[in-house]
């Protein structure tokens, strides 16, 4: 099981490669579920630790709609982070009713290859997530950070397990919020895991 371990600071991304993280999903401001991390903050990251860096992309907390100066600014953070040296992109976007925007989504994963593209927790607000997943692998996309559409990835075993069986390994379902050492052996059937794991893991 890959150990993917969300860090709003270089040292908290440090500490938790020494602990034994197999992969670091950097961002700031985790108060607000996550936003696109400092420039020198993930380069410092990038340059310093060994295992793989993914960026969350993410100008504002709230909702995951965008407009265009905001969209546009995510393009050019995707590229900026990738010319850095990161392993991975962490983003997405929604239409107004909480579809996927399906162009938007796509022009990021364009932007981002040829490094791996999650779809993050947008994905929880979604109305018809097993519809949905089909449109995240017909993107191309290589995993999504779900807690099931619940606060917590525990209470939403039931929707992860069923889109972990139908994904048929053509994407990832990455469980996330919420899993630390007392629920880890609950997901066990899943590939890879996320969380902040301040108690260890």
């Amino acid at each position: 099981m890959i150990i993917e371990v969300c860090a709003e600071s270089y040292e908290y991304a440090v500490k938790a490669e020494k602990a034994g993280a197999d992969r670091i999903e950097l961002c700031k401001d985790l108060q607000l579920d996550g936003l696109t991390p400092d420039y020198e903050s993930a380069k410092r990251t990038i340059d310093t630790l060994e295992i793989p860096v993914f960026i969350l992309i993410r100008p504002r907390g709230g909702d995951f709609i965008y407009s265009h100066e905001e969209f546009e600014l995510m393009k050019r953070d995707i590229l900026r982070f990738r010319k850095m040296g990161c392993k991975g992109i962490v983003s997405g976007v929604l239409n107004i009713d909480n579809s996927i925007d399906i162009k938007k989504t796509k022009e990021l994963v364009e932007l981002s290859r040829p490094l791996e593209f999650t779809f993050h927790r947008a994905f929880d607000k979604v109305n018809n997530p097993l519809y949905e997943i089909e449109n995240l692998i017909g993107l191309g996309i290589d995993r999504v950070l779900t807690s099931g559409q619940k606060e917590k990835a525990i209470d939403g075993l039931v929707l992860l397990k069923q889109l972990n069986s139908i994904s048929n390994n053509r994407i990832k379902i990455m469980p996330g919020s919420g899993i630390n050492k007392s629920n880890i052996e609950n997901f066990v059937n899943f590939e890879e895991i996320h969380g902040s794991f301040k108690n260890g893991f």
